[in-house]
């Protein structure tokens, strides 16, 4: 019997691709018949994932993108690669994150600030802005963002991120409620603990029995992609047990 496909034919643009997350929705959404952009710092990285996806599905459109770096116009220029090579954006799910680790906001250094609230809240936000118009194009255009728990990051030392993390959960909300009417639908995923080097940096001795390996969560981002996510509009999907 042949395997569901409900991303055949749609263009996913994947920021932070080669991730713990990113990676595994990635090749989630190859197998459900997508077509890829993988964006991320990590050229080496993205080779590797390009190699995983093709054998997957479709050949992905690999992206080279610095976050902490790019401007509004490299966002911009994105898109218009996407149409001119593509012809379409029908998803855009955001899994790029910075985090360096658990520090005293009274003694994080400002610049490692303001970077954890630019890459992780001010970049998505540029991003999405340059995929609005092709995403208003499609069928069933969805901007998905992956979230945090944020009564967890809300508490003590988590600093630029935790707060980035809280400003998001605000874009989500906002954008949903600005697109209702536009065709593209506004979700959010907040996923368990996840074995990855972001939750390494913050638990070095990491024993919670619920902390399960990012493939668990690679349907989880299909399903927000594609149509079978309506449910979700608007709301953060919370697959925390």
């Amino acid at each position: 019997m042949a395997q569901p496909r409900p991303l055949a034919d749609k263009v996913v643009l994947i920021s932070g691709a080669h991730g713990g997350l990113g990676s595994e929705a990635a090749l989630a959404c190859a197998r459900a018949g997508a077509t890829l952009v993988l964006a991320g710092r990590k050229l080496p990285k993205l080779n590797r994932l390009y190699d995983t996806v093709a054998q997957a599905g479709a050949e992905p459109l690999l992206y080279p993108l610095d976050l902490e770096g790019a401007s509004a116009d490299d966002y911009a220029e994105m898109a218009q690669r996407i149409e001119a090579e593509l012809g379409r954006l029908d998803g855009v799910l955001h899994c790029a994150a910075e985090f360096k680790g658990l520090t005293p906001l009274e003694h994080t250094d400002p610049a490692a600030f303001a970077r954890a609230l630019h890459v992780n809240l001010t970049a998505p936000w540029w991003l999405s802005q340059a995929c609005l118009p092709l995403l208003r194009q499609s069928s069933h255009g969805v901007l998905a963002f992956v979230l945090e728990d944020l009564q967890r990051v809300g508490q003590a030392y988590w600093g630029g991120y935790g707060v980035a993390q809280h400003g998001r959960s605000a874009l989500v909300q906002m954008l949903a409620a600005e697109l209702a009417n536009s065709g593209v639908h506004v979700r959010a995923l907040q996923p368990g603990p996840m074995r990855t080097p972001l939750r390494a940096r913050a638990y070095a001795d990491d024993h919670d029995p619920q902390t399960a390996d990012a493939a668990r969560y690679g349907n989880a981002c299909v399903t927000l992609l594609s149509t079978d996510g309506a449910a979700h509009d608007g709301r953060i999907w919370s697959l925390r047990a």
